[in-house]
């Protein structure tokens, strides 16, 4: 990737990690930790691969993305905005009673949200579905899906690895967010699920491991899986929790708490700042 492209990605990924955090701090609620840290991602996707079209968002030959980790929808809600979907001010609704921006992605009201995620482990079961649903009609979208390393404590995430090499779902992509952090802390302690690359390749898939804050990495492998055939692919971002933001950066205490308005002002600051630094370099 040009690295023109590439720090305009950055820019847009920075400005999803502000409607994120507009979306938080305005609730008073919400996920900001997992949401910076699939900024880089959603931007990828979102405005360099996916096929879509944000004047016809039920486009049926368009590619599907299930946020499996429904919790961080304040991420997803963000690159839906920038990309055109609703305006970025309704971002500033999120969980108000009266706002189609609820605290996970609802299909029903949500312009461009393929699935509507929350419970963990089912997001990433579904987009499964949707891939061999692919395959089955001859068609050739593919599905994306992102879940977290916590939520690889399901039992459903495994029957999903199990269910996609079986039927050879090589149209199928699933980004696992590995920042080593959940809830209630370091994933290895809570209930250790590594080594995540092995697990997945012992199930079959093909596996990429990537910096998932580097753009040519994230592009280098999206174009490896789709190279791949007759596997899905597992790609493991080694990940910072509340990317970009100096005092969430790797703090698990930021996985499920809303901002101050003091915080807010520093962070939506810091991210401002390195905005404008990626913009003087084009």
């Amino acid at each position: 990737m040009d690295k023109k492209r590439a720090t305009e990605l950055a820019i847009i990924a920075n400005k999803v990690r502000k409607n994120a955090l507009c979306g938080v701090y305005n609730a008073g609620a919400g996920h900001p930790g997992g949401s910076l840290s699939i900024a880089d991602v959603l931007a990828y996707l979102y405005f360099e691969e996916m096929n879509i079209n944000t004047a016809d968002p039920q486009m049926p030959d368009r590619d599907r993305f299930v946020l499996s980790k429904g919790h961080t929808a304040p991420a997803l809600y963000g690159v839906l905005a920038e990309r055109g979907f609703f305006p970025v001010e309704d971002c500033a609704t999120l969980r108000k009673i009266d706002s189609y921006l609820q605290g996970h992605p609802d299909m029903r009201k949500v312009p461009g949200v393929d699935m509507s995620t929350g419970s963990l482990g089912q997001g990433v079961a579904v987009a499964g579905g949707m891939a061999l649903a692919a395959k089955l009609d001859g068609k050739s979208y593919r599905v994306y899906s992102i879940l977290g390393d916590g939520e690889l404590e399901e039992g459903q995430v495994w029957e999903q690895a199990m269910f996609a090499p079986h039927y050879k779902l090589d149209n199928f992509t699933i980004f696992v967010d590995n920042n080593g952090l959940q809830i209630d802390g370091d994933i290895t302690k809570v209930m250790n699920p590594t080594p995540i690359d092995k697990k997945f390749e012992a199930f079959g898939w093909n596996v990429i491991v990537i910096d998932a804050h580097d753009f040519d990495s994230i592009e280098a492998a999206v174009e490896a899986a789709k190279a791949c055939k007759g596997k899905p692919t597992a790609i493991i971002l080694k990940s910072v929790k509340g990317k970009n933001v100096s005092f969430m950066e790797n703090q698990a205490a930021w996985h499920g708490i809303a901002p101050d308005t003091e915080q807010y002002q520093q962070a939506i600051s810091e991210l401002d700042a390195q905005i404008k630094e990626l913009e003087a370099m084009l």
